[in-house]
């Protein structure tokens, strides 16, 4: 299956919040004029990363439906706010965001999201706090419910790599360089196994991991104790979750989504780990047009 490899628009949108005016970058994929399927809104992880390693995503605007990605506020190529206090960089200000970019290209009305990590683990309080009467189906990929589920993975996973790289991940970036091959090593196993690395992972990576890296929205406490478990029963749109046999989201990290979302779905990625769109790109495009089909 091939990507369009050129956008057919990308640009940047006016962001007005708390009387400043941000902005917004984006890509389009697919014509949204003239559409005969709503359009698929991917949301990147992080926080504080970049929408560039979801690029195989745009894989979907040859099934018809254009395909909106974006740059997160803080982010890559959208607005950075190094000045801003760490209280300014809250889940809702990550809302606002996304509701100003359904706003201007208008299609509030109907439209499809994919979320990635951070990405979906956002759309998930989206969907609980602003109830979108628009949002007609939901792609949960490779997330946790709760914070505290990804941490006890990732140790539990780290715990099986060699004493440097476990004690390169714990000196963080008081060793950049270490701390950055060191989540490679990982990363190769449980990040991404598509061989050779994605080039669009790595920029993306970078935007934290890179020497000049801006660091100010990873280093915000947006998800300092976070679960949306307990809301999960209020997200009343057919949503599906998918994971990797060897993700850091492993079964029992997103087992509770399955548990507590009335009408969803679950598939695993048998040959993937946080990154099926690259690992089992084709299948990962099969599984997703079919569930937005439906």
């Amino acid at each position: 299956m091939s990507t369009p490899t050129i956008p057919n628009k990308e640009g940047l949108v006016a962001f007005p919040h708390d009387g400043e005016t941000y902005q917004t970058f984006y890509k389009i994929f697919g014509n949204l004029e003239g559409r005969t399927k709503p359009p698929v809104v991917v949301v990147h992880g992080g926080p504080g990363i970049s929408h560039d390693y979801l690029f195989p995503l745009a894989d979907l605007a040859n099934q018809s439906h254009p395909v909106i990605l974006y740059d997160q506020i803080g982010n890559a190529r959208s607005t950075h706010l190094p000045d801003k206090p760490p209280s300014f960089w809250t889940i809702d200000l990550f809302l606002d965001q996304l509701e100003n970019l359904l706003a201007h290209f208008g299609i509030e009305d109907e439209y499809h999201i994919v979320g990635h990590s951070w990405g979906a683990m956002m759309c998930s309080e989206f969907i609980v706090r602003r109830q979108p009467s628009g949002l007609r189906r939901f792609v949960i990929s490779d997330a946790p419910p709760a914070i505290a589920l990804w941490e006890q993975s990732f140790m539990e996973l780290l715990g099986k790599f060699p004493p440097e790289v476990k004690s390169a991940v714990a000196k963080g970036f008081e060793d950049r360089e270490g701390h950055w091959n060191a989540l490679m090593e990982v990363h190769v196993v449980h990040g991404c196994r598509a061989k050779p690395f994605p080039q669009e992972l790595e920029y993306s990576l970078l935007q934290v991991y890179g020497e000049n890296a801006d660091r100010i929205v990873t280093n915000a406490p947006i998800l300092k104790g976070w679960s949306v478990i307990d809301r999960l029963h209020l997200i009343n749109i057919p949503t599906l979750i998918i994971n990797g046999r060897y993700d850091i989201a492993q079964d029992y990290v997103v087992k509770p989504f399955s548990d507590n979302i009335p009408n969803s779905k679950w598939v695993t990625f048998e040959n993937s780990s946080h990154t099926p769109f690259w690992e089992e790109r084709e299948k990962y495009m099969e599984v997703v047009g079919r569930f937005l089909a439906e």
